[in-house]
């Protein structure tokens, strides 16, 4: 009986980029594929499922509402839509037939509207809005957020994410200072962050996040806020998100993973640091290699392994390196962002130690090539 992998020809893949949907994002617990499998093989009242695991999600989080969908991108597209539609039955279901004499307007800083897998203006127009951005690319502050805010904007929309501009942006309580000053409500994608209950308190009236990223469970997301404004986002099933519905076992695997999420010990950043430094010493060891661990850029409290290369004496530049190791058996992918700068990144949280060894032959074995 051949495998999965052979049945369809496909290639082992070392993920050593982390949380990536490009690659399946995370493998959740076993607890949470037997409840998965639960949820495929057994029938449910739908609207009853979602609110009452809505309400179970809630109560662990201690928020106001809760509601599961199918990602994080669908989340930012039904809540941009329900910040817009806030309820009424014919804009529900005319979102984008008809100019509504309502705000539509979404504002986001200039350096957040970026492109994750797919660009974020491209979800807000899903939603029915329009993109305004404030401040500049490699700046945002309080005053230019607040000055891009008027009588047609539908909400605020603050990004935290790697893929973000990072430096001389405010911050998530500033945003939420300027949101309350405008009294328009204020979204928070924090599709990857790992804190659950934090943008909540700092005052977001809705908080998205991937199921599948830090909380390891199926392919979902989660969106949590005011009990109205997570209401409205629920409506969205009979408007813009009967096209991106989450499956049952989709809504109790999720709810079962932040359980297990909230009540286990999470790999800490030192303990990262632990497991790579045998793999760092074996990079630094080959010629043209420099690497060292760093910190995650957006604050998370993920280590990972940096690698500069020296063309002239490893042989061949980072982008060859990202391009070589992708193509190699098993797949080696890496955290190529700065490859054209000449450096890349080994995420370890999702690889073995085994795994590692086998990174470490692969980078062995482009020296030789």
């Amino acid at each position: 009986m051949p495998s999965i992998l052979e049945k369809y020809n496909l290639k082992e893949v070392i993920n050593a980029s982390g949380r990536m949907t490009a690659l399946g994002v995370s493998t959740p617990q076993p607890e949470v594929v037997e409840t998965v499998c639960f949820g495929v093989n057994s029938y449910f009242e739908m609207k009853d499922l979602v609110n009452k695991t809505g309400e179970y999600i809630a109560r662990m989080l201690d928020v106001e509402n809760a509601v599961v969908v199918s990602c994080a991108s669908a989340g930012i597209a039904q809540s941009v839509a329900a910040m817009i539609v806030r309820g009424d039955a014919y804009r529900l279901e005319n979102l984008h037939a008809h100019a509504h004499n309502m705000p539509t307007e979404i504002v986001i800083p200039k350096g957040h509207n970026v492109n994750f897998g797919a660009p974020v203006g491209t979800m807000i127009n899903l939603g029915g809005g329009r993109v305004v951005e404030a401040g500049w690319a490699n700046e945002c502050s309080a005053a230019q957020l607040s000055a891009a805010v008027n009588s047609n904007t539908a909400a605020i929309l603050y990004i935290k994410s790697h893929h973000c501009v990072q430096k001389s942006m405010l911050s998530v309580a500033d945003a939420t200072a300027v949101a309350k000053a405008h009294n328009v409500p204020l979204i928070v994608d924090a599709a990857a962050e790992e804190d659950l209950k934090l943008y909540y308190q700092q005052g977001a009236d809705l908080v998205i996040y991937s199921g599948a990223k830090a909380i390891e469970g199926p392919t979902s997301g989660l969106v949590i806020g005011k009990h109205e404004y997570v209401e409205w986002v629920k409506q969205q099933s009979a408007g813009i998100g009967r096209a991106m519905k989450v499956g049952k076992e989709g809504i109790l695997g999720l709810t079962h993973a932040i359980e297990i999420y909230l009540e286990r010990q999470q790999e800490t950043g030192e303990e990262m640091v632990a497991k790579m430094t045998p793999f760092i010493d074996g990079l630094n060891a080959l010629t043209g290699i420099t690497s060292r661990v760093v910190w995650d850029s957006a604050g998370r409290d993920i280590a990972r392994a940096e690698v500069n290369f020296d063309a002239s004496a490893f042989g061949i530049n980072a982008k060859e390196a990202v391009t070589r190791l992708q193509n190699g058996n098993p797949a080696i992918y890496c955290r190529a962002y700065k490859a054209n700068e000449g450096t890349i990144e080994f995420d370890v949280r999702s690889v073995s130690q085994a795994q590692l060894t086998q990174v470490l032959a692969a980078m062995t074995k482009l020296t030789q090539e």
